[in-house]
């Protein structure tokens, strides 16, 4: 779909990035001849703009073999950086997209600057075109209109092509991993049971060639993950542990584990959710969608390096047989848990799914979860909570997100936090300390599976999902930190 080309083969849809302040060269300024001027007159008359995120389309004379010209506007070049030209890619292909053009040619050298070289450039065009035209797949009854998808975007350039190309296929691979990563979160509930979600897990496996174990709730059972089974009694469904291992070194050592809490519905159990609150809790896998959706790009970029993902899923239902509040269980560490609240069963599948990583030589670990309304409450809808245990490794991690455009903020873990969640006459620890300190008090629970393992936790809660569209795409999920953990992957150092 994207590929590099040093020639401009009179394109019917062509896109031109202008900064403002800056004299027309290269083609634009050929094309501005072709024109008689006419570019530099609708500059002047304000009807094409330089200013940021301004999409402006011209319509030249059928000479210059163009149907169509979009412009848009990239503000002050001294201003300029990865995350706005991504932003600017995104706003004129959501506009191409609408206008349903299928061949598209960019001269990406327009948008190219000192802090934007063209290989990032063409990293930022595919990410974000794809992002951009993504459409929610819904089950309403389509009409017989022919496809009027995007089907070709070329980047013209005067740059090494090899290297436009290289861009434009890592873009491509972390634009698509985050869209895989939205579809499965859109997904109904009884359409993405733990069942559907280690089949697709098998096939990704299929694809790109990773080891793949999948246990089932006899095997389960056999090893003690008391926490997953737990969760999973009242569910008629049965539950899965899924695990992919891509071995990128030759040894299995510095290996990345990434953790992703896959309840594919959350009733909240007998600490039942309200009304209003449940609606929307097929999103609760969000974290093991980010999870697949960074082993997709993963897959597609083979970097060197290994990464372990482990995937506990299941449903959290209401029966005769379910957890209730009061009882103790036995996680598969060992650690005996006291349930005060069956819908904090997120961190029951984790510490189990943690346990497990580490079992499987996780060397450090990342746990993504859509965990507690404590976050949304603390941080908003825009930002990641995090935690760790390690100020060394949170820091790969957090420059990471800022690289991906994901950002997390860091939340605190005191001693005084860890006595809460072992504060249980019971049992080793309790589930559900109350309701001050929420969202900490879930990743203080965690991080006793955690141990002495390097770990950072990412709440998703309010960055999962979307409520409104952006220029990145519709309202619903969003594939958060599927690019986070991806690059992470890329970039991690392993302390010596």
């Amino acid at each position: 779909m994207f590929y590099a080309s040093d020639q401009l083969r009179h394109p019917e849809t062509l896109v031109i990035g202008l900064f403002q302040k800056s004299t027309l060269n290269g083609f634009t300024k050929e094309l501005d001849d072709k024109l008689d001027g006419h570019l530099t007159q609708l500059l002047k008359d304000g009807d094409v703009s330089a200013k940021r995120n301004r999409v402006s389309k011209v319509y030249p004379p059928a000479a210059t073999g163009m149907k169509r010209i979009y412009f848009i506007g990239l503000g002050r070049e001294a201003d300029y950086s990865f995350e706005d030209t991504k932003e600017c890619f995104a706003r004129v292909f959501q506009q191409i997209h609408q206008d349903k053009k299928q061949e598209v040619s960019v001269l990406l050298d327009t948008f190219v600057s000192g802090e934007v070289p063209a290989a990032d450039a063409a990293h930022a065009l595919s990410e974000s075109c794809l992002l951009a035209v993504y459409e929610v797949q819904d089950y309403k009854h389509k009409s017989n209109e022919p496809d009027q998808e995007l089907k070709s975007v070329c980047a013209v350039t005067e740059e090494d092509l090899r290297e436009v190309q290289a861009g434009l296929n890592v873009g491509a691979a972390y634009g698509q991993g985050t869209n895989s990563a939205r579809t499965l979160v859109n997904m109904p509930g009884n359409m993405l049971t733990a069942t559907d979600l280690a089949s697709y897990a098998a096939e990704l496996a299929a694809k790109y060639d990773f080891e793949c174990e999948i246990l089932e709730k006899d095997e389960m059972e056999e090893l003690g993950m008391g926490g997953l089974l737990a969760v999973n009694k009242g569910s008629s469904e049965p539950p899965k542990m899924i695990v992919l291992k891509y071995q990128g070194k030759d040894q299995w050592e510095d290996v990345i584990g990434l953790v992703g809490k896959g309840i594919t519905f959350d009733t909240g159990g007998y600490s039942i959710k309200p009304k209003t609150g449940i609606v929307g809790m097929k999103s609760d896998m969000g974290g093991a969608a980010s999870v697949l959706g960074a082993m997709e790009i993963i897959g597609e970029l083979r970097p060197e390096q290994n990464v372990l993902a482990v995937i506990p899923s299941t449903d959290n239902m209401i029966s005769s047989d379910a957890m209730k509040p009061d009882d103790v269980i036995v996680s598969l560490s060992g650690k005996t848990i006291e349930i005060l609240n069956t819908d904090a069963e997120g961190r029951l599948v984790l510490a189990d799914g943690i346990t497990y990583a580490k079992q499987h030589g996780a060397s450090v670990l990342v746990d993504v979860a859509t965990l507690t309304g404590g976050v949304i409450v603390a941080l908003g809808n825009e930002m990641t909570g995090a935690m760790t245990n390690h100020a060394a490794f949170y820091e790969q991690v957090a420059e990471s997100a800022k690289e991906s455009g994901e950002p997390i903020w860091q939340l605190p873990i005191t001693e005084k936090d860890k006595k809460r969640v072992r504060n249980s006459q019971m049992a080793d620890l309790n589930n559900s300390p109350g309701r001050e300190g929420h969202a900490i008090m879930a990743g203080a629970f965690i991080g006793e599976f955690a141990e002495n393992t390097p770990w950072v936790h990412l709440d998703i809660a309010g960055t999962a999902t979307a409520n409104k569209a952006t220029c990145f795409g519709p309202a619903g999920a969003t594939g958060v930190m599927a690019r986070t953990l991806a690059v992470l992957t890329e970039r991690f150092t392993p302390e010596r």
